[in-house]
């Protein structure tokens, strides 16, 4: 992790640049994860040494986290900014059917955050590298008055088998993993509470600590059983629609069979599990002579079929009377 080339005399000591990389280097992940077999050369140097494996294709990615737009200083723990900020990045590695090997980390934030708040921070981090196995090979810090987060993830998948969202085609069968809107409910708990929530409160589990599909996007990507996948960060609604338009195809899913939140009003499940972000769940298509080899459940992650692709290239939703309606795309953008 290099130090930033500008210099400000006027920080305190204890907030220097050299004692948050010290820091980093300190409490961060390098030498904690399996991962770091991966790295020649981590933290320390101007850049980082990556020893890919043999035979392997290299998928990369990174993602934003900001304070004010994806987490709320006064009402998120620091570590589960920590956690959330390498598994949101994970979650594309995994969607594509890959495993993580590191990442670089990028962090700006205030003078007034370089003790406590960092140091929760980094734990969260650490958990999150390790039970993701991906290590910490290097980055950047400055100052800043909100706190600014940019992950970049590296990792590696077999020849020809990454998962796109691509290849849809008209009959496949629509699944998703886990339940929809449980983040989206989460969210919606911690902006109405008006104190600071504990980070093993279990109603915010999923919103605080998403846990990336890794091994289900890699069983499906090596048995070869997905035509398309991505994973669900934006929202059902969103997300479905760019699968259905870059496969040149539509859909039909069925509210009925949406595996919705149980922590939501009966009222507001079916909007949470269509329109609400941040599940970090996979959708994926699957041919219907493939589908019998699909269980209920993977390692415990229920797997259900919500519909299927169609011809027409529109994506609608059918209620339970059976009449149809389209599915407007009204997941999380940032710039609405």
């Amino acid at each position: 992790m290099k130090r930033n080339q500008q210099k400000d005399k006027s920080r305190p000591r204890h907030g220097s640049e050299q004692s948050i990389l010290q820091k980093i280097q300190r409490e961060g992940t390098i030498g904690q994860s399996k991962s770091s077999r991966f790295l020649a050369l981590g933290i320390g140097d101007d850049a980082a040494l990556f020893v890919p494996t043999r035979n392997q294709e290299i998928v990369l990615t990174c993602d934003w986290f900001l304070e004010g737009t994806h987490f709320l200083r006064d009402k998120h723990p620091a570590d589960s900014v920590g956690w959330k900020c390498l598994a949101r990045a994970v979650s594309d590695i995994a969607a594509m059917g890959g495993e993580p090997r590191c990442f670089l980390l990028s962090l700006a934030l205030p003078d007034k955050l370089t003790g406590h708040w960092l140091g929760d921070f980094l734990k969260g981090l650490r958990r999150a590298s390790r039970k993701l196995e991906c290590a910490l090979a290097g980055g950047d810090t400055t100052r800043s008055k909100r706190v600014l987060i940019q992950v970049s993830v590296i990792g590696e998948i077999g020849p020809g088998i990454a998962k796109r969202r691509t290849g849809a085609r008209p009959g496949d069968l629509l699944y998703v993993s886990g339940r929809l809107g449980e983040a989206e409910a989460g969210l919606r708990i911690l902006k109405a509470g008006s104190r600071k929530f504990k980070r093993n409160d279990r109603r915010l589990k999923k919103h605080f600590y998403p846990d990336p599909r890794i091994a289900l996007g890699r069983w499906l990507a090596e048995k070869r059983i997905a035509s398309a996948m991505m994973d669900l960060s934006d929202g059902l609604s969103s997300d479905l629609g760019r699968m259905c338009k870059v496969s040149g195809v539509g859909a039909r899913i069925r509210a009925s069979q949406l595996p919705v939140t149980s922590l939501a009003p009966a009222s507001a499940r079916l909007k949470m599990a269509t329109h609400g972000g941040d599940d970090y769940e996979l959708l994926f298509a699957v041919p219907k002579a493939r589908a019998v080899e699909l269980p209920n459940s993977f390692a415990g992650i229920p797997l259900t079929c919500i519909g299927e692709i169609t011809a027409k290239r529109t994506v609608v939703i059918a209620g339970n009377d059976g009449t149809t309606k389209s599915l407007t795309a009204n997941g999380w953008d940032p710039f609405r």
